[in-house]
């Protein structure tokens, strides 16, 4: 891959990294509940789940997944599901004693999972992967080695705004104080949950 190739594939990488989605979504959620330091087991969740979806493209999975309606409709209402279900956890949370650490009533592998979910089980991932990546790919290097840097690319910018996005979220913690503040919070959170599983349930299969 050229450096002009891999510059525009970067920046292509910061602007999908950077819109909102589920993934930005359970980073503030975490980093609101727990900070940044535990929350770091969601976003390498996340990662592993990024990882994922792009080997999936990587071995041609990708193209079944946007050619089988079957395929796609089932990961697409699993994401929904769990969303919703990370939208009522997240409505039901208890507010917690800003004065004591962050609640670290979840493990850092229940997390870690939690995380991986929320990226492995979007379909609308894979499916603009395999129209988006293509275009950085020379056909006539070394595939393996191309999408070894696109991973390794796309990873790291993830990981720096996703760490962006829990760190504002564990800040805002510290702001507050009572408990109706944190219960409108934490509400504020679920709804955007509902709000992502709403948008995955309309999205439709591109067909040819």
């Amino acid at each position: 891959m050229s450096w002009s190739v891999w510059l525009a594939f970067l920046g292509a990488s910061i602007v999908i990294s950077l819109s909102p989605g589920a993934g930005a979504i359970a980073s503030m959620s975490t980093g609101l509940r727990y900070g940044l330091r535990r929350g770091y087991w969601n976003i390498f969740g996340l990662q592993i789940g990024l990882l994922v979806q792009i080997g999936i493209v990587a071995v041609g999975l990708g193209a079944v997944l946007a050619n089988s309606a079957l395929a796609f409709t089932a990961i697409k209402w699993f994401g929904v599901a769990y969303l919703v279900y990370l939208g009522v956890r997240q409505w039901r949370a208890a507010p917690t004693d800003v004065a004591d650490a962050p609640a670290v009533a979840d493990r850092g592998v229940t997390m870690l999972m939690r995380g991986f979910l929320v990226n492995a089980s979007n379909p609308k991932a894979v499916v603009f992967m395999v129209a988006v990546l293509p275009q950085f790919l020379d056909p006539t290097r070394p595939l393996v080695a191309q999408y070894l840097v696109i991973a390794a690319t796309m990873v790291a910018v993830d990981m720096l705004v996703m760490t962006g996005y829990t760190s504002l979220a564990s800040r805002v913690l510290r702001l507050m104080r009572s408990q109706r503040q944190q219960k409108t919070m934490n509400r504020t959170f679920a709804g955007l949950f509902f709000a992502a599983a709403t948008f995955l349930a309309t999205v439709r299969r591109v067909t040819p």
